[in-house]
């Protein structure tokens, strides 16, 4: 028999791998790459700062599953699985009635395939631990409740997208006369990570020759000259990243069809960026925006009319956010925040700053202000076994207003010591916020300054106060020169 049905909006979260913010047209990209997420961010709701709380695939998704980071949820880097006793948004959802479902890479079990405990609660489930193991482009074997390999046919993410859209079509209601209850479905692609085995980006059919040599970030331009893939494996990128929103546009489209998408909530996002081997050995792991940015927008039930987040927000806050949107209570052990409140109120209180943790690479700590780019590292830490460190050191302090692509190094400069001193004081509350130990973090080495470098302290934008930096603000249009 058929639940009682709940008057909750349905819930969808379309999860990308590896996937840049600048990839998207709301973001400049000249490709037109992604025009259903250009369309669904700028009729719903934009969140044009949006950043990952690690640039590691399975943290990341430990943290949007729980609203945790991964120095509290267990899973602060990869091969460890989320404890049993985490409390995930599919078992909050259920709990108020909500059939819900898996779709995709999970990456947060120690096994494949995935067994039901260590599934995260879900009701339906048809995936894979780490999906680029299981498959490949054309080849996309998941595993059904049962623990069955299942071959589905098609490219990768069009096999993931037809897979959420029956399920959909399952949970609509349509033809048996009813409205089931709710359904909430996170739909986990891989694409655009690149292919483990052959280290490459491999897009369908024809959609590489499309982008090769037509655009380049300029981050990856400037820097592609020291090394890096960027140049061999644009291309294939930013095919995949187009075949995956022209997924996203068939999940609409059967939304709209099953007269289901002004009732459902979509929130598209990703796990964490891709510096194509710039910033270091690999794809991810660094303090840079390359890393730790990226796209994120919702429509449905409380995301109408065009709205656009410019404050920074964090994919751990998209939890607090989905349940509080759907008239659900946010549990008090979610680190992240509902910002639901900047949805309908762009000048609400909000703290103008996110907290990214550096695992595997290096144990690092990093501020995000809608200005700098702050990074302390911890020398002595064990980067895969150490979570967290009492000791760390400067490592990068970046203007990020004044330098977008963060080609310059400003940590040690003598003209930006005042600012560092106030975001490592930031950085270190926000360490001790989220439950890790206050951390001693020793200033970078001194670096000489031209004397004609400085920063001006009545127009900075870091959120730092003049006066705590032992200046008096100006008292009127005479002073303020």
């Amino acid at each position: 028999m058929a639940a009682e049905p709940v008057d909750h909006p349905n819930v969808i979260v379309v999860f990308t791998d590896q996937q840049r913010w600048d990839t998207t047209g709301v973001h400049g990209n000249p490709l037109d790459l992604t025009p259903e997420f250009d369309r669904l961010a700028r009729a719903g709701t934009h969140a044009a700062q949006a950043f990952t709380p690690n640039p590691v695939c399975a943290p990341a998704r430990a943290s949007i599953q729980t609203g945790q980071y991964g120095t509290a949820n267990g899973c602060h880097r990869n091969a460890l699985k989320l404890p049993g006793e985490a409390r995930t948004l599919a078992h909050h959802f259920g709990d108020a009635g909500y059939s819900t479902g898996y779709i995709g890479k999970w990456h947060l079990a120690d096994t494949e395939p995935v067994p039901p405990e260590q599934r995260g609660g879900y009701d339906s489930w048809l995936g894979a631990n780490v999906l680029e193991f299981t498959s490949d482009a054309y080849k996309t074997v998941v595993f059904d409740e049962d623990s069955t390999p299942v071959m589905l046919p098609g490219y990768r993410s069009d096999a993931l997208f037809d897979a959420a859209i029956r399920f959909v079509g399952d949970h609509s209601g349509v033809g048996d006369g009813t409205r089931r209850q709710p359904f909430y479905l996170f739909l986990s692609v891989i694409e655009p990570h690149h292919q483990n085995e052959i280290d490459a980006y491999p897009a369908p059919e024809g959609y590489a020759e499309r982008y090769d040599g037509r655009w380049m970030p300029p981050d990856l331009a400037a820097l592609s000259a020291e090394g890096g893939t960027a140049h061999q494996h644009m291309g294939g990128y930013c095919g995949q990243v187009r075949r995956v929103d022209e997924g996203l546009g068939r999940l609409l489209d059967a939304l709209r069809s099953l007269d289901l998408l002004d009732d459902t909530i979509v929130a598209v996002t990703s796990d964490h960026g891709c510096h194509f081997k710039t910033r270091n050995s690999e794809y991810k792991r660094s303090c840079h925006d390359a890393s730790i940015r990226v796209p994120m927008a919702l429509r449905g039930p409380g995301f109408e009319h065009g709205r656009r987040i410019d404050r920074p927000v964090s994919t751990i806050d998209l939890p607090p956010t989905l349940l509080d949107a759907a008239g659900l209570t946010v549990p008090d052990e979610m680190q992240g925040r509902s910002f639901l409140p900047l949805v309908r109120d762009p000048a609400a209180a909000w703290r103008d700053e996110v907290l990214v943790q550096v695992s595997e690479s290096e144990v690092g700590r990093a501020l995000r202000t809608p200005r700098w780019t702050y990074y302390v590292a911890a020398p002595e830490a064990h980067p895969w076994d150490d979570p967290g460190a009492d000791r760390y050191v400067e490592t990068a302090l970046y203007d990020t207003v004044n330098d977008p692509h963060q080609l310059v190094n400003l940590a040690g400069l003598s003209s930006h010591r005042p600012v560092a001193d106030e975001l490592r004081a930031r950085l270190t509350a926000r360490m001790v916020d989220v439950g890790e130990r206050e951390p001693e973090i020793e200033p970078a080495a001194p670096v000489a300054t031209s004397p004609q470098r400085q920063v001006d302290p009545y127009i900075h934008t870091a959120g730092l106060k003049p006066e705590r930096l032992g200046h008096q603000p100006p008292r009127g249009p005479a002073d303020a020169r």
